[in-house]
Formats: C-alpha cells, structure tokens, sequence
C-alpha cells in the first residue's frame, strides 16, 4: 500500500473512531447513551446519579466514545457527595459568577443535568447570605436564574421529584403517622412535628456526621445546627441526638482555635462568638454538673474584664469594639462599638449566672446593663428618648457608631448590626438582670419601647421618617419574647397589652386566655408547623448546603421568592420559618413552658424523660410553686415515665394525672423537689387525654 492510501485509511478510522462523540453531543441523538442519561437525571439521590454516570463512562470507553465534560461532572458529583468534602465547596465561584462551569456544550445530553446542580447552588447561596436574601433586586438574580435551571432539569427528567419541589410541587411524606379517633387537634400536629424533626436530626446524625464531630458545613455553621434540635433535645430523651451533639461540642471546643478560651481569628462578635457559645451551651443543658464550665466560664469573665471593655468618657462600662478575639481587640473607629449582639460573647456565662448566682459575673453584667439602659434613656443624635441603640461607640459612648445615622452604626460589611439587629438578645439579657438583681430599672428600655410598639400599632401601622418614634416602633417586632418571660415569671400583667396586640406568638396567647379563640389558634399554628415538615424532607436534608439553613428552605415558597406568586397552600404558612427558629420554636414552647427561646435566659420549665415519639405534651402553667400539661401518648399501651420538673422551688408537692374528660384521677402522689432530685413519676393511659398537675405543699 502507498504513502498515501495508508494515510487515507488511517484518517477513515479515526473518523470512524470519532464517530460516537458527534452522536452523543445531540441530546436528539444521545442514543444508547440516553438510557444512562435519563436513569442519571431522573435519580432523586446524588449516589444513585453517580451510579448511573460512571456507567455512562463506562459505556462510552467501551464505545471508544467521548462525552465532553463527563468525566468533570463525574468528579463534580463525586465531591457534591463525598463524606470529606465540605457541602458548600462551590460557594467561591457560584457567588463570583452566579453559575458553574462544567465543560458542556449548550447542545450536550448531559446539560440538563448540570443545570439541576446550577439550581441548586444558587439557591443556597442565596437563602445563606444576608447580603443577597434580604434584597428583592439581589435575591431576584439568583433565583430566577436558578429557575431557570430546575426548569430545564424538570422538562429533560420529569420522574426527578427533587427538581420539581424547588418549582413549588411538595414531595409528600414516605411516612403516614397513624392517628387515634378522638385524639385532640393540638396533639396530633403537635406530635407530627415532633415526630418529623425527630426524624429530620436523625437524619443529619446517621448521614451526614463525620469522625470528627462535623457535618460538613464547617465549625463555624455546624455548631448553630442545635438551635433547631432544642424541642427534642431539651424536652425528651433522645439518647442518640444528645450523645450527637455532646460528640461535636467535644470535639470542637477542643479545637486549636478556642484554646484561648474564645475564637483567635479577628471578625465580629456574631461570628467570633458562635464556635464557643454554640458548643458549651447546649452542653450545659444537657450535662449541667460538668465542672468543666465554670472553668470556660470564668475564662470568658476574665478576658470580658480585663480585656474586651472599659469604662467610656461617660463613665459606663462598655464592650470597646465589635472586632476582638482572646488576644485582639480591633479598634479601628468605624469597628469600636459595643452592640445589642455582644451578649452573644457571654451566652454561657450569662446561663452560668442564672443557674449558680455568681456574684462576680453578676457584677459586671450588672454595670454593663446599666451602660444600655443610659443609652436608651438618652435622646441623642436623633435617636428618641427610650429606644435603645443597636450600638455604642467607644470611647466616647455615645449612641450609634462613626456614621451619620444613629441606626445604622456602619460598623460591619451588611446591615446585621443595623437597627433592630438583634434586639432581643440585649432585651433578654437585661430581664435577666432584672430577676437575678430585683431591681426593675433594668425594665426600662424594655417598657419605653413596648409603649413605642404600642403607639405604632394603634396609629394604624403607619409609615414614619426613618429613626423616628414610630419608625423604630414599626420595628420593633422581638420585643414579645423577652416580655413574656417576664410576665409568665412574674406574674406582671403591666406589658399584656402588648403580647396580646402582637399575636405573633400563639403560645403565648394560649397561657395569657386559654379560652376557645386562643386555643384554636394554637391549633392551627401547630398544625401549619406540622404542614410544612411533613413534606419535603429532602430539603431538610440532602439538599442543604448550608448548615446553619437547615430549615430554611419553605421560604422559596412564599409569594415573591423561586415563583412570583409562590405556592398557593397552607404551606406558604411556613414562609413564619425564614428566620430559622420562629415557628419551629413553637415546638419548644409548648413542650416545655417557656414563652420564649432557649438562648437567653431559658425557662424551659420540664424535661420529659421519655422519646419524643407517639408522645405530645402541652404546658399549661409553669411558675416557681406550680406546673400543668396536657398529656397524649398515641401508643396502645400505658406510658411510664418522669416529668423532670426545672423551675419549682424546693419543697412538698402534691400531683395529679386527671382524665381531661371524665375529671377521673388516673395517678397522684406526693414528691420533694429539691436541686438534686425533680422527676415526678407518671403512668400515662393510652389514648386519652390527661391533665398533669403539681402544686405545692409546703416550702
């Protein structure tokens, strides 16, 4: 053969060779590829589309085909579901050029499916970053864009129930809790909740917790993952949960970074304070005589009073910058302020001293309030007189930061620390401080912005101008927390007017007038909760990139979000969850009696030390000398178990378990509360409601 023909030949098979590739770019044309690439978009779970993909490599080596970009997205799914990768690994450059780049032609087969990925990241992204989720404009460009995608994933693979739940079709629940005839409304949703969080936490444990204590969104998002375990952690036994988050707790208060006794790398007190106060406070729940505490207690006095405040011009002791660490303290003007988030430095510290009195961290607690309540009693810069600022610039102390504006300090990069930031936390802290010191003139600010609130609400909710009176009243939407554990405390009925204008909270309603209203309410509020986690687990689960969003998703499905006109169902009640706890705090409350969160002065008024399974429980009174619950175990059989009684007072108690029907005594007795020793034994009928009663005897 010549020269020539041999080249032409060897030309031909490569041409031949070649041949597959140009079949396989078309999607029209996919061929014996579309079977593989089907079974790929269409999976619902990322192992079963890596599955099906590596089969498609497989195929086309031995087709001696070539998809272009295949063996990328292979390695890009590889990562989205590795066990050792971190679950927002493609957080730079989603954020940098909102997309993905996988090496696809517009006319690949495989486009479909790196579109659903597209989708995906970019709504995390969004519903993670409080510059982009709070802003209409911004959040628009994300999820539009991220439509878009599920769009073209949902038309190329209709069977992916997954893609079609971020374009507003729910994924029902895999399973039906079976219920009791006569069982009442509050206790079915109530205990679906239970039962669906249960299974949501149990989830994150048993697939996505790593050997060393994370679940793969880094410490630093990790550690908030508690915040909404609190209904199960806190009011049941669940061994498995608590041994979960006691593991990461362990692990990370151990890390190299905390060893100062607080974060070592320089940010603000939101960020720098999370690793350590996320870490030790949920353990000092649920092991609370591990002397170890006191230890980090007092190292976290140490360096709030000898190293992150001083005393200001005015003479008030302060918090001198939003940026410190163990061994810095940034005070650059713009960043030295104290703000109504720095109680989050002291989150343990402040649980310390109300369980144990410490007198020298009452001490400076105690002045430090005084600073606040100054500050809000000060008509300064335009800021009205009793309003509390969102910050306090040091050293001169007067309100606000180096801006113009006394609402908008300008201390931080977003607006997290613009008014009202996080009111409730500085709210929280100087109730608090008025229990543990008896002395009401720590009440103040909390009276004088009730009264604000209160204007603003009978004026008919009107617009005013910015850093006005009312302005601030119209934002003052977290004051309702910290006046019910006052009220609920202490029996002040000077601040109801105010709970009950706000109604945001229907357990609150309930204890002000359990009447038929406010009960239905409760009702229904718990049943919109058990809506939202009935559907959609996956994303609750594996779809969340971001774990400190856990339950963040139901807001895509309000009006305005992924759809102009959102979801059109009993489901858009769940858009009350966007900012993370709110409803599922209901949970919380009800389980437990406290008319508030678990964060700040905590006045969970029982452990029930049984699974939170097949059980509900609703607290009806909790004080010093009393306690009442409604009772409903959805079993067959009779429930034995204790009701772990934290706020009574030691002294003689008398108890009863009373059919709520028939007024017939099913179980009393008689027990002594004291610091060691509050469980009150109980064995609860099935399927019938029971009133749980203990009052007190004797001192």
């Amino acid at each position: 053969m010549t020269p020539f023909l041999i080249r032409l030949a060897a030309r031909c098979l490569a041409l031949i060779a070649v041949a597959p590739v140009r079949a396989a770019e078309s999607p029209a044309n996919a061929g014996r590829y579309g079977e593989f690439i089907q079974a790929a978009g269409n999976a619902e779970v990322d192992s079963v589309r890596l599955a099906h993909l590596k089969k498609l490599a497989f195929q086309c080596e031995v087709d001696r085909g070539v998809l272009p970009g295949l063996d990328r997205l292979i390695a890009f799914v590889e990562r989205w579901d590795s066990p050792s990768s971190r679950l927002d690994f493609f957080d730079r450059e989603i954020r940098k050029t909102l997309t993905y780049e996988f090496g696809l032609g517009a006319a690949s087969p495989l486009e479909p499916i790196a579109a659903f990925y597209r989708g995906r990241m970019l709504v995390w992204a969004c519903l993670e970053y409080s510059d982009i989720y709070p802003f209409p404009e911004k959040r628009a460009t994300y999820l539009s864009r991220a439509r878009q995608h599920f769009e073209q994933a949902a038309k190329a693979f209709p069977e992916n129930r997954v893609a079609r739940m971020y374009l507003g079709e729910p994924i029902p629940p895999a399973r039906t809790l079976v219920v009791p005839a006569g069982a009442p409304a509050w206790a079915i949703a109530q205990r679906e909740g239970l039962e669906r969080l249960t299974d949501i936490i149990e989830w994150w444990i048993d697939h996505r917790m790593r050997p060393n204590g994370e679940y793969g969104g880094g410490w630093g998002d990790d550690c908030e993952m508690w915040r909404h375990w609190v209904p199960v952690l806190f009011g049941f036994e669940h061994p498995r949960a608590n041994w979960a988050q006691s593991y990461l707790s362990s692990r990370l208060l151990a890390q190299p970074h905390l060893a100062g006794g607080y974060h070592n790398r320089i940010s603000d007190v939101e960020h720098t304070a999370e690793d350590l106060a996320d870490a030790l406070t949920p353990m000092m729940f649920l092991a609370p005589e591990n002397p170890e505490w006191s230890r980090r207690v007092t190292r976290l006095i140490d360096l709030m009073e000898n190293f992150w405040t001083g005393r200001n011009e005015r003479g008030f002791l302060q918090f001198k910058s939003t940026y410190f660490t163990s061994d810095k303290v940034d005070l650059t003007p713009a960043r030295a302020c104290d703000t109504v988030y720095h109680p989050r430095a002291l989150q343990p510290a402040l649980l310390y001293w109300q369980r144990t009195r410490d007198s020298r961290i009452g001490k400076l607690v105690t002045e430090w309030m005084r600073t606040w309540v100054d500050a809000a009693a000060r008509e300064e810069r335009g800021k009205p007189a009793g309003i509390l600022p969102t910050a306090i610039h040091w050293p001169d102390g007067r309100v606000g930061g180096v801006g113009e504006r006394w609402w908008l300090p300008e201390n931080y990069t977003t607006p997290l620390y613009d008014f009202p930031s996080a009111m409730s936390l500085m709210l929280n802290t100087l109730v608090l401080t008025t229990h543990m010191t008896g002395d009401q003139s720590f009440l103040a600010p909390l009276r004088s912005m009730a009264a604000a609130r209160l204007e603003w609400l009978k004026a008919g909710r009107p617009d005013a101008p910015a850093g006005s009176r009312r302005w601030c009243g119209a934002r003052l939407d977290t004051l309702g927390g910290a006046v019910a554990k006052y009220r609920f405390l202490t029996g002040d009925t000077s601040l109801d007017q105010l709970l009950r204008e706000e109604r945001n909270v229907p357990y609150v309603q309930f204890r002000l007038a359990a009447d038929g209203d406010a009960a239905q309410s409760l009702d229904r509020s718990l049943g919109d909760l058990a809506a939202v986690t009935r559907i959609n687990f996956p994303a609750y689960t594996q779809e969340v990139r971001y774990t400190d969003r856990v339950m963040r998703f139901p807001v895509l499905y309000q009006p305005g979000w992924m759809l102009e006109q959102g979801v059109p169902t009993t489901i858009v009640e769940a858009g009350v969850m966007a900012n993370g706890l709110n409803r599922l705090m209901l949970l919380y409350n009800t389980t437990t009696g406290d008319p508030g969160d678990p964060l700040y002065f905590p006045l969970n008024g029982v452990h029930w030390r049984t699974a939170p399974r097949d059980l509900a429980a609703l607290v009806t009174d909790s004080k010093p000398d009393r306690f009442s619950a409604r009772l409903y175990h959805f079993g067959a059989a009779e429930r034995r178990f204790a009701a772990e009684l934290l706020l009574l007072q030691p002294g003689e108690y008398r108890f009863e378990l009373v059919n709520s029907s028939s007024g017939k005594v099913a179980h009393s007795g008689r027990v002594s509360i004291s610091a060691q020793e509050r469980n009150v034994a109980l064995n609860l009928p099935a399927r019938v409601e029971h009133e749980l009663r203990v009052e007190r005897v004797s001192p």
